[in-house]
């Protein structure tokens, strides 16, 4: 902000500029594709069965008084779907031959291989998986959070989680939501431009 033109990298679809006195250019995204191979285990259970549900609160602590491992699994089970969980600072943890527990991986690889993105509503996490075309559950903890859950919901690609702490049925519900909208969230991902970072790149170098 302490520039003549600042750059927003937000992308225009998810989160358009309104105008104001700054002069502001949003650039859109800075989108990289991620060529890293997915681990060969977490390959293997991809390749096993129906696209899982992934869920994963990234470096968010979560604002949740039960055992949040057991809410998302019991919630994702009800709509019969296998799942992949990210261990994260939520220490998301389960047993079971329909749970597949990770640490870091290629998240533009899994999303576009999961029937549904579950997560905490950071702007990368929603952008990446507004990109892939995967439907997403966003569980707004602070900060941001909030507006980008608020958008997933406008743009119907998803469901905002009301509150940020998911009980089985809040989450189950917000899932069902989620779900449903594979086909607006695939008609939204084919909008987002993807040379944002190349313009930024455009405009810092002259």
């Amino acid at each position: 902000m302490i520039t003549d033109r600042p750059l927003l990298a937000a992308d225009p679809v998810l989160s358009p500029w309104r105008e104001a006195e700054l002069q502001v250019v949003q650039t859109g995204a800075w989108l990289l594709p991620d060529d890293r191979p997915l681990p060969a285990d977490l390959a293997r259970f991809l390749d096993d069965g129906e696209p899982p549900v992934y869920v994963g609160f990234g470096s968010m602590p979560m604002h949740q008084a039960t055992d949040l491992g057991e809410v998302v699994v019991e919630a994702v089970r009800r709509h019969g779907r296998r799942m992949v969980l990210s261990r994260g600072w939520a220490d998301l943890e389960s047993a079971g031959d329909d749970c597949f527990v990770t640490g870091e991986a290629n998240h533009q690889a899994l999303f576009r291989r999961s029937a549904a993105v579950v997560h905490h509503g950071g702007a990368g996490t929603t952008v990446t998986a507004a990109w892939a075309g995967t439907p997403q559950v966003v569980v707004p903890q602070g900060a941001d959070q909030p507006h980008w859950a608020s958008r997933v919901a406008e743009l119907g690609i998803g469901a905002a989680h009301d509150g940020p702490a998911p009980t089985v049925e809040s989450l189950a519900d917000a899932l069902g939501t989620a779900l449903a909208s594979k086909k607006r969230a695939a008609a939204i991902a084919a909008t987002i431009p993807t040379d944002g970072a190349a313009t930024a790149a455009q405009i810092v170098l002259g």
